[in-house]
């Protein structure tokens, strides 16, 4: 098929008629290249352009009627008893009311009340609309996933000359700050021109510390005040006690005076539960314990010597190295010692010999974290030498759980805040290990390899979610955990708490077992000139029975033969009679054994 289309209109009838012809290019505009505005050009790749795609709405107003409220009170008066009757006695009060009771208008009367009364009543019922309906309810169970750990951010000291990263503490308001100690705890081998800056961090920028704390020895320790974000407690290497106001800038705002303060260095600070939010504790490996009140800290308030025999001589006493307080005991503190011991302290007592309530010792070296579980606070968590070792206070003589020995040295250890089952340690090879006992008890859940030297010092975020660990090099790293280990999973409370019960139990029954023996080796101790004496009584006896034994068998086998001699003299020379007179000796001889016998087996008998 041929498609034809036909014009209609002329081509001079319409637009303006083109002539082309053949002809040289003329330039009509030249505009030279400008440096200047070169420099000025910004490139926009891509170019966004906002497009508006929803549909235009139209804004409405409407105003409802105002809902007006009075107040009005009933003023009621006993009162309205008829004259016969006297509102004092309660026989005739009693029979009048019966009497009204059946009346049908007092009926009809009350009815109509009710109905406005009630009216009035579901008036004043007020409707929660923030309730929540759905508290008891079990939490979501976790989809079972493999725990795992990433690395989100790294924080590296700005120093030339680096320094282990000794405490961590998180900002309490909503923990978008890390504060970071740096200090070098090798005795007199601190490098020259090494720096006493310590450093607060913000979690978006790791760059650069948002803040620079600058004390006069190097920071072992620093804590955030829960109270007041703004404020930070500092223990130094030389036994000061120092404290940052964070608006009034990078110097110390309030320190302690030399004379009153540690003679080793702090190797633990923890706020206090207080009033006003400025007390505190402090230890160190020079054996006091001091409590101080941030307002004056010329000299502390009080101080406890870690004297176990409670003599109060600073030369027995032993080395703090770490502290644990809990805000629902308020009475009590736990001091870990650099001696493997968990010595319990009564901040109430009376006498500084009274504060030393008990020990636990289970540690070969010191112990360089101390924490009491978040939701049981009976069970606490050490962390020394090889090993963490899980505690309860009605136990003292062992720890209920412990861990495997491990090839490296543990260095800290936390528990975790949202779930009662998890723990969290660090080595001296790098390695943070993730403890989950109600999945298994023999190994971690999770051995994640961090760096390659040494982590010094761990701290978990508020909702369980991030872990900074501290290196040997200064080095800060920030850790996401995974939602299976930071969510509390369904009935995780109650198993762990029969887990501590029943190991608790465990510990008891072995401890009463092993009392048991100590007291039979005492005793074994103590009566050992009586177990001599019996032995040779025993020994006296037994020469007693066989000297018996043999003079009895004497006597019989004399008798016997007194028998056969006269059996002899008696016998004829006739041959039968013989045969008889042998007969009848041999039944005597065989009667007189088994009289001997029988005899012999009674006089055994009591003897």
């Amino acid at each position: 098929m041929e498609i034809v289309y036909v014009y209609i209109k002329k081509r001079s009838e319409f637009g303006k008629q083109c002539n082309f012809s053949d002809r040289q290019a003329e330039l009509n505009i030249d505009i030279a290249p400008n440096p200047e505005l070169a420099e000025q050009f910004v490139e926009r790749n891509p170019v966004d352009t906002g497009i508006q795609c929803s549909t235009s709405m139209s804004e409405h107003e409407a105003n409802t009627e105002r809902f007006e409220m009075e107040t009005r009170g009933v003023n009621h008066i006993e009162g309205g008893w008829p004259k016969d009757v006297n509102p004092l006695e309660l026989e005739q009060t009693i029979r009048f009311r019966k009497k009204v009771e059946k009346d049908e208008s007092y009926i009809n009367a009350i009815t109509q009340l009710g109905s406005i009364m009630e009216h009035c009543i579901k008036q004043n019922n007020a409707i929660d609309i923030y309730q929540e309906y759905f508290d008891d309810e079990d939490p979501v169970e976790v989809t079972e996933e493999a725990p795992s750990a990433k690395t989100i951010n790294v924080f590296r000291d700005p120093q030339e000359i680096k320094r282990p990263a000794t405490h961590l503490s998180w900002h309490p308001d909503g923990n978008r700050k890390l504060a970071v100690a740096y200090s070098c705890l090798d005795f007199q081998r601190a490098p020259e021109g090494m720096s006493h800056d310590s450093y607060i961090w913000d979690l978006e920028n790791p760059n650069r510390p948002e803040i620079v704390l600058k004390p006069s020895s190097p920071l072992v320790t620093l804590e955030y005040n829960p109270k007041d974000s703004h404020v930070l407690l500092g223990g130094c290497y030389n036994g000061q006690i120092a404290c940052w106001d964070t608006r009034k800038g990078s110097l110390v705002a309030e320190l302690s005076t030399i004379e009153f303060s540690h003679r080793d260095p702090v190797y633990g600070t923890i706020w206090l539960q207080s009033k006003t939010g400025t007390e505190c504790f402090s230890a160190s490996t020079d054996g006091q314990v001091m409590w101080w009140d941030i307002r004056k800290m010329s000299e502390p308030t009080e101080v406890v010597i870690m004297d176990i025999t409670k003599k109060e001589q600073l030369e027995n006493a032993l080395g703090a190295i770490s502290l644990e307080f809990e805000s629902t005991l308020p009475t009590k503190f736990m001091v870990g010692t650099e001696q493997g011991i968990v010595i319990s302290c009564n901040r109430k007592a009376k006498t500084s010999a009274e504060k030393i309530v008990c020990t636990f010792a289970g540690h070969h070296g010191p112990i360089y974290a101390l924490q009491r579980n978040p939701f049981y606070p009976k069970n606490f968590l050490t962390v020394g030498d090889w090993t963490a070792r899980i505690w309860s206070e009605d136990s003292r003589e062992s720890s209920i759980m412990w861990t495997k020995y491990h090839m490296a040295y543990l260095t800290d250890g936390a528990w975790s805040p949202v779930r009662p089952a998890v723990f969290f340690t660090t080595k001296m090879d790098g390695t943070l290990d993730i403890w989950d006992f109600v999945f298994k008890h023999c190994d971690p859940a999770l051995s994640l390899k961090v760096c390659d030297e040494a982590l010094f010092c761990l701290r978990v975020q508020d909702n369980g979610g991030f872990i900074a660990c501290g290196s040997k090099l200064g080095t800060a790293t920030l850790l996401e955990v995974s939602h299976g280990l930071c969510t509390l999973q369904r009935n995780e409370k109650n198993i762990a708490s029969s887990i501590f019960e029943r190991e608790t139990r465990r510990e008891k029954i072995l401890e009463a077992r092993h009392r048991e023996m100590r007291l039979k080796e005492k005793g074994k101790a103590e009566g050992k000139d009586d177990d001599l004496r019996e032995e040779e009584t025993a020994v006296n006896l037994e020469e007693l029975v066989a000297k018996a034994e043999e003079e009895f068998f004497n006597v019989i086998f004399a008798e016997l033969k007194k028998r056969e001699t006269e059996a002899l003299k008696k016998s004829k020379p006739k041959q039968p009679s013989l045969e008889i007179d042998q007969d009848q000796e041999q039944d005597q001889e065989v009667e007189g054994e088994d009289e001997g016998e029988e005899e012999g087996d009674d006089e055994e008998t009591p003897a």
